[in-house]
């Protein structure tokens, strides 16, 4: 068995309802406190207490940050934390987390990345909000994380630009690809701070998986709205050893109809290199006769930024589009097998147990044939009976 949690995000999520449902869930206050403290260059105090939200009782965080007049871009928060001392897994939780905000508020008000700004106090609070977070997850040592579809409100509501419809930009743009839905208040419940969060920490979205819940935290928002409860809840406990069979995934696209086709193999290799699970290549004809490729690439979530970065890095595309798709995959080992004197490793996939698929890794069958002067298809053939042989 191994620790898995799961969110159920049905009434939104923000920074504050992270950290309660963290605690809740059997996080130390002094765990956030002490990540926080690392990283800010000035006082912010953190304080929790029990509340009631439309009569359950749930856990409150309260961030309290002191006046600053230092605005500061995201390139001074990366180094902040990038130069705190903290545990490597938390640094690299927080700044993957600020990262897909800043990427966000890029996109939406057409700025550089390098340039983006967070208001002088907001700057603050956000980033005890993703250091706590991070630092909470760390705690927790989850071996996955998921998220029910997550509510985003509706509306609208006063930001720097004015009021805007709900969801904000950047809650739309940080959710691409992930299931949300309107309402089920006409108020703001989703916030760029926890759509964040959650979009870099869950790598699957819908219901609850299989595991015995043995921890539950709620985390409250700031607002007691009549009627509903404004609460984040994460279950912790114990699930199976591996991934639930079906999972969520995204397929990423886009078609390309101007680049050296001599480019292609690097272009997937740095694909995959970047965390992809596949990505292929697919023949079309586009508007006025125009020969062109669709690219695909499946990815999982928590590795979708850094593979979307790539393809705008490595091709010529402009932009992508993304669907979720539900991914089914046999449980997979490896191991290795001698032929001729050269070991040669393979992938073994069952299916409850049973031995279905033997594949032996190509380059390294090609290199031992052309080793002992035999046809490829003659060791491949070797290689996947004696392995059947040698795990049945």
């Amino acid at each position: 068995m191994s620790r898995v949690g799961w969110f159920d995000a049905s009434s939104g999520a923000s920074g504050d309802m992270v950290l309660g449902a963290l605690l809740g869930a059997g996080v130390p206050l002094e765990v956030l406190r002490t990540a926080v403290t690392a990283v800010t260059p000035e006082p912010v105090t953190l304080e929790a207490g029990a509340v009631l939200r439309n009569g359950f009782t749930a856990t409150r965080c309260t961030v309290t940050v002191a006046d600053s007049a230092t605005a500061r871009d995201w390139a001074t928060i990366r180094d902040l934390i990038a130069g705190a001392p903290l545990d490597e897994p938390v640094r690299d939780l927080a700044l993957a987390i600020f990262a897909r905000l800043a990427e966000a508020e890029a996109e939406v008000h057409g700025v550089d990345v390098e340039a983006v700004h967070f208001h002088e106090v907001g700057a603050l609070d956000s980033i005890a909000d993703i250091v706590a977070a991070a630092a909470g997850f760390a705690h927790l040592g989850l071996t996955r994380l998921a998220c029910s579809p997550i509510a985003l409100g509706g509306g609208t509501v006063a930001i720097g630009h004015g009021r805007v419809g709900v969801p904000v930009p950047a809650v739309t743009a940080l959710l691409r690809g992930i299931p949300s839905y309107g309402g089920p208040l006409d108020r703001e419940l989703t916030t760029p701070t926890g759509a964040a969060i959650l979009a870099v920490l869950c790598a699957g979205f819908g219901p609850q998986p299989a595991m015995a819940v043995e921890e539950i935290g709620v985390g409250a928002g700031g607002a007691d709205p009549a009627g509903h409860a404004n609460v984040l809840r994460l279950c912790v406990g114990e699930g199976p050893d591996v991934p639930e069979p079906a999972g969520e995934a995204l397929v990423i696209e886009t078609n390309v109809d101007d680049l050296d086709p001599r480019l292609w193999p690097d272009v997937i290799a740095a694909l995959l290199a970047a965390g992809a699970s596949d990505a292929w290549l697919t023949p079309i004809l586009m508007k006025k006769g125009r020969p062109a490729h669709a690219l695909s690439v499946l990815v999982g979530a928590a590795s979708a930024d850094a593979v979307r970065r790539e393809i705008f890095r490595q091709t010529s595309t402009i932009g992508v589009r993304e669907r979720t798709f539900t991914k089914h995959a046999l449980d997979r080992e490896f191991t290795e097998v001698t032929v001729g004197g050269h070991r040669i490793p393979v992938k073994l996939a069952r299916l409850d147990g049973e031995l279905l698929n033997v594949q032996p890794e190509y380059d390294d069958v090609a290199a031992a044939a052309r080793a002992l002067g035999r046809p490829v298809k003659d060791v491949l053939a070797e290689t996947a009976a004696l392995a059947r042989t040698v795990t049945s």
